[in-house]
Parts: C-alpha cells; structure tokens; sequence
C-alpha cells in the first residue's frame, strides 16, 4: 500500500533523485504555463488573464480526486501523507503578506524561481529579495514566535471540520473548481478580450473541457460512494502485515517492562485501559485512560494518538487479552506507531505486582474470559502501590513481595529491606525513536 517507503525499499539514490526529478517536472509544468511572466502572473489580479487559477486549480483537484479515490479503494494510506499543520491566524497574516508581495513584484517566491531559471531580470531581483526576506525573518522570528505558534490545529483538513467523509468534500471541491473555470473563462472574456457580457457562453465550447469535467466529478463521485475506509477497514488492509506480530507475541510486552517503562524518563507511556468503567474504577495502572473499543474507532480520539512523539510507547489493557487486542489491531490499522499490550492483561499486571491482602485476593477456580481474576475489597483505582509499582533495580517492590509471600520474616517488626530479584523478561518494546535526557540548564 502507497505511499512507498523510498529509502527502505529502494536506497538512497532513488529517494533523492524521485523528488528531484518530480520538482524539475513541476518548473517545467509552470514554464510551460507562462509562470515565468510576471505581466501574465499579475493579470490574475485585473482579472484579465485567469491561467494562474485555472493551473492551481487543476493541480489542486485532479491530486485531491486521485488520491482520496486511491484512499477509497485502499491503495493509499492517506494518513502516512504528511499534512502541514495548520496554524489559523499565523497563516492568515503570512497570506496577507505574500498575496502583497505578489500584486507588487508579479512573483511568488516559486515562480520567482521559474523567471530566473531562464534569467528574467525581474525574477532574479525578486528571488533576491525572497533570499533576503528569509535571512530577515530567520532573524527575527524569536521576537513574535509566540503568535508565529499560536492557534496551532495540528493536522486538520475540511472533512475534520465539516465532519464529514473526505470523498464528499472533495465531491463539492471539484464543483467549486469545475464552476470557476467557466466563470474565469467569463471574466477573461469580459476583461481580457473585450467580449460584451450579453455575448459571452456560461458553459465550455470544447470538447476535451466537457470530458475532463466528466471525469473529475466521476472519479470523485465513486471516492464519495464508496467512501474513506474506517478503522475495522484499515486494519485489513494492512493485517497481512501485521499478523504474524500477534502471532509470535512480538508485541505481548511484559507488565515488567511497562512499569520499567513508566519509570523511563527517556520515554512517553501511553495505557489504555479498554475494560468497563466499573473495573477500572475498581483498580487500574497511574496514568491509564479508560476508553472503549468503540472510542478506538473515532478519528478526534486516535488523531492525538497519531500525534503523539515518536519515543512514546502506547500499550492496549484488558482483563486479559482479547479485547486489548482488539484494541491494537483497530490502532496500528489507524497508523498509530509503537502500540504493545499488556501480557496477560490486568489479571497478569496483578500476578506480577500483588495487590495488599487487605486491599484484594485472587479468585478461585475458572472464570469467564476477559473476567477479572481478583476480588477487591473496595474500589482503589490507582491509589495502591500495585498501581505504579517500583522495579528499577529489577527488584519486586517490597510490599508486593509481602503480599504474595505472607510467610516472609519481613512481616516481623524487624523487617527486611531486600527482596529477591524480579523475574526476568524479554523486552518487547523497540521505540521508533527514544528521546536524549538532558540536564542542567544548557
């Protein structure tokens, strides 16, 4: 499934050069459209010549109705694309400025580019000035960076605000493109050739016109009907990638290693605790959030998730194992990076990490699946040691050791101080980047 990994599959070369020659296409592409004339650029604004917008538009929605067609029918993974952020008022005041800057000089910074790739003197001024406005604005940021990073969306697109499906949006951005082509083919008429406005076809004389309108609302026609792939969907279309994952338990992390990691000040940790509100009141690890798998299939839930840095470690709870595997699958289907669960689940988090007798006891004999296999006393959410228990000299912690061995002499007034080793683990987790702990004030 696209988009291809370059590097990995192909090496380096491939993954420098397939931009590169894709770029020099894109220059050549606005050349060829007369991008590189500042008098055609600027006679948008005059509303005498329309190229610029029927360019843009063209670029905009035969890429937009490609790709989610290709999302649609499950050839693309839309969500390793990589959006730009969205910074509300920052990008209103910086459109401001260049659409200025583009009445004034007749340029964008990218078509400057263009006119001085065939050494047009206004466009080599012009880059001049782009290059200088860079190096100003390099040096200047720190003194506005507040409002440079202000209203910060993160990744946020027209279906996220019209909650809507992505192919239906982009149904209505091909009529929205599709109608201002025929009324930039009316104003170049009025405005550029002089044609009376009583004379001039609200609908395109060529053939070809007709057919690449009927083409673009069909292909983003069949991307509405058929729709974006939903979580329970996108996990099948990567399953045969996955699988053999649950099937060697390569993602089974220890309850060991997840408290090693909690304690890990180079790593972010992430548990979700999918089991039913009244258990994990009853008992659940610090820091854990309740969600249901239902939760796992709404995009404002698994966006931050998607967001979250790439040293954080996100591990699926249940009472055992198969709801929270559940839970993995519908995540790594969503894109969502270094997802691990729990082995054995909470009843295996308590195995590990024994609650005090006063607090709970283990069950005796058979249990339902995904049934809690202690009895608690009361409700102790996370306000036990058991909860976020210490093992970052690989010992159990000591009142844990207690609880389990109730014949221990540490139980005497004298007491001990040591425990013995904890059991060992495999560790499971491999963090697709771990953060570099620094201190002091540098």
């Amino acid at each position: 499934m696209a988009p291809l990994n370059l590097t990995g599959d192909w090496g380096s070369l491939v993954s420098i050069l397939t931009p590169l020659l894709i770029g020099m296409g894109f220059g050549a592409a606005l050349e060829m459209s007369g991008f590189g004339d500042s008098r055609k650029l600027a006679g948008q604004f005059y509303l005498r010549d329309m190229t610029v917008l029927k360019v843009m538009f063209t670029g905009i929605v035969v890429a937009g109705a490609l790709i989610f067609l290709s999302t649609a029918m499950g050839w693309l993974d839309f969500e390793r694309v990589y959006v730009n952020p969205t910074h509300l008022w920052p990008g209103i005041v910086g459109g401001l400025i260049m659409g200025v800057g583009f009445i004034i000089g007749g340029f964008c910074p990218g078509t400057s580019v263009v006119a001085s790739s065939t050494l047009k003197i206004d466009g080599l001024f012009f880059l001049t000035g782009v290059v200088l406005g860079i190096f100003a604005f390099g040096e200047t940021v720190g003194r506005f960076e507040a409002f440079w990073n202000s209203s910060d969306l993160g990744r946020f697109t027209l279906p996220e605000l019209f909650h809507v499906d992505a192919g239906v949006v982009m149904l209505g951005v091909v009529a929205m493109a599709l109608f201002m082509f025929l009324l930039a083919e009316l104003l170049e008429g009025h405005f550029g050739r002089g044609i009376p406005a009583q004379s001039l076809r609200f609908y395109p004389k060529r053939p070809a016109a007709w057919a690449f309108g009927i083409a673009l609302l069909a292909v983003a026609g069949v991307a509405a009907l058929r729709g974006q792939p939903g979580a329970d969907r996108r996990w099948e279309l990567v399953a045969s990638n996955n699988e053999d994952k649950l099937e060697t338990r390569a993602v089974y992390a220890s309850p060991l290693e997840v408290a090693e990691l909690v304690h890990d000040t180079g790593v972010y940790t992430r548990i979700i605790d999918l089991r039913s509100e009244a258990h994990f009141n009853l008992f659940h690890p610090r820091h854990a959030v309740n969600l249901s798998l239902d939760d796992l299939r709404d995009p404002a839930v698994v966006g931050p998730l998607r967001a979250l840095p790439a040293n954080t470690a996100v591990f699926t709870l249940s009472n055992d194992e198969a709801v929270a595997t559940d839970g993995w699958r519908l995540l790594v289907g969503q894109g969502v990076q270094n997802v691990y669960i729990v082995e054995g689940g909470i009843n295996g988090w308590l195995t590990a990490f024994p609650p005090l007798p006063c607090l709970a006891e283990a069950k005796e004999g058979p249990r339902e699946p995904e049934s809690l296999a202690f009895t608690f006393f009361r409700s102790v959410g996370d306000c036990c040691d058991s909860a976020r228990p210490e093992i970052s000299y690989r010992k159990l912690p000591f009142d844990c050791y207690l609880s389990a061995n109730p014949e221990s002499p540490g139980h005497s007034a004298a007491g001990v101080a040591e425990t013995p080793a904890a059991a060992q683990f495999e560790h499971k987790v491999k963090l697709t980047k771990r953060a570099v702990v620094k201190g002091g004030c540098g």
